[in-house]
């Protein structure tokens, strides 16, 4: 039984450990190459599973230029550990660190700072990926570039990620200067994000069951890392969820109380602090298991993007929609995207981003529905490494380069061996 970090779906698979030298019979039928499992949907799931978490080593680091080579299972944490005390950082992360490199390219990950920096594909030079006929060949923007672009976001159903070749850059500290801003509702975040768009990382959290003229209320965070020369850090506690939470615990009334509690914890309309980078990019990293928290029947994460003209429109009907179904997320995130990438599968276009974490329960899939529509309405997208359910229409409406993707994994017969229930489903 395997399960994706949102516990559901639960579904019967098998898996093997990847092995280099025996890589000829690792490709089967119906296979994927599986990371950390931390896809909240069901793109990492296949009936044949693909461990490449043991293949992790770090190969090189130069550590005057910032190039650096590592095996696809290695985690972003184990290189955050061998690089920042050297004055070097990723370029690109996502709101956790226990991620595998490969799973970041195959998600095409984004962080805080996209709006910056782009996707995580803009910091990879190249990478090798295993084919089923048993052929390694390296890919880049220059070379294989139509694997390159189908592998980065392709939701590992282009083969499996080796050794990647990865551009960083340099800190001069462990700490990030942050400033809060609280806004009174979605027109005021809007207006902030606005003000503060040379800022390289932004995020905001929204409550989203705020109504009337609180709706989209938010507090808004932005950064930069400081110049202290200070690059130790000591790793933060860790608390635990030791088993699955009753389910009935998460209710309106505690999301809105938890909601009203966090709005409120910031007593001024602007607060400054110097706070560790695991705090600024990687809050629920300190949490351990939090995932239990929703209870053993799981959650999915709804995350989706609209076009910039389009984003305060269609994210106010949405927040209207989720205020007055009273099924409230506590992790509700706003970020602002840059440009689009070439990648056929990428998610982030020039907008806004917004992602909920709904508890699965009764009525929840039929809201869900009722905001794919919206999303669609103004043309928008969601987020592949986040789904559990959407319909194949509403991929296909929100993905224009799906047929050059299709075509690719025609063309290197791709089809009859790597797939995952979200590819079934999707029938990518």
């Amino acid at each position: 039984m395997s399960k994706n970090w949102g516990n559901y779906p639960k579904v019967n698979t098998s898996s093997k450990q990847f092995s280099l030298d025996e890589k000829a019979k690792i490709i089967s039928n119906q296979c994927l190459p599986y990371g950390n499992g931390r896809s909240y949907g069901d793109s990492c799931l296949s009936p044949n599973l693909i461990e490449m978490k043991n293949y992790n080593k770090l190969l090189s680091f130069n550590k005057d230029n910032g190039l650096l080579l590592v095996e696809s299972g290695i985690l972003l944490s184990e290189i955050i550990d061998s690089i920042l005390q050297h004055g070097w950082f990723l370029k690109i992360v996502p709101g956790t660190k226990f991620v595998t490199v490969g799973g970041a390219i195959a998600a095409d990950i984004h962080g805080k700072n996209h709006h910056k920096e782009g996707t995580f594909s803009n910091c990879i030079n190249w990478f090798e990926i295993l084919l089923p006929d048993n052929k390694v060949i390296k890919c880049s923007r220059d070379k294989n570039a139509d694997i390159f672009r189908a592998t980065c976001g392709g939701m590992g159903l282009t083969g499996i990620i080796l050794n990647v070749s990865l551009n960083l850059q340099r800190v001069n500290s462990s700490k990030i200067k942050q400033t809060t801003i609280k806004s009174k509702n979605l027109k005021d975040t809007f207006k902030i994000f606005d003000k503060i768009g040379n800022e390289h990382y932004s995020v905001a959290w929204i409550d989203c069951l705020s109504k009337g003229e609180k709706m989209g209320r938010s507090l808004i965070m932005y950064g930069e890392f400081c110049d202290d020369g200070e690059l130790r850090y000591n790793k933060p506690y860790k608390l635990n969820v030791p088993f699955y939470l009753p389910s009935f615990l998460l209710n309106s009334l505690t999301v809105k109380l938890f909601n009203f509690i966090y709005y409120n914890r910031i007593f001024s309309r602007i607060r400054k602090d110097n706070i560790s980078f695991d705090k600024f990019f990687f809050p629920l990293d300190s949490i351990k298991n939090w995932n239990k928290i929703y209870g053993n029947g799981g959650f999915t994460q709804y995350q989706f993007v609209l076009p910039l003209e389009n984003s305060y429109d269609g994210i106010s009907e949405i927040l209207k929609k989720i205020a007055d179904s009273g099924k409230g997320s506590f992790l509700a995130v706003l970020k602002l995207f840059g440009d689009e990438n070439n990648n056929y599968m990428s998610f982030p276009m020039k907008g806004y981003t917004l992602a909920l974490d709904f508890k699965i329960e009764k009525g929840l899939f039929d809201l869900l529905k009722i905001l794919d529509q919206i999303v669609l309405k103004y043309e928008g997208r969601i987020y592949l490494a986040k789904d559990v359910r959407m319909g194949k229409y509403v991929f296909e409406k929100g993905y224009p380069n799906l047929k050059k993707f299709i075509k690719l994994r025609e063309k290197y017969n791709l089809v009859n061996y790597f797939s995952s229930f979200q590819s079934e489903r999707l029938n990518i």
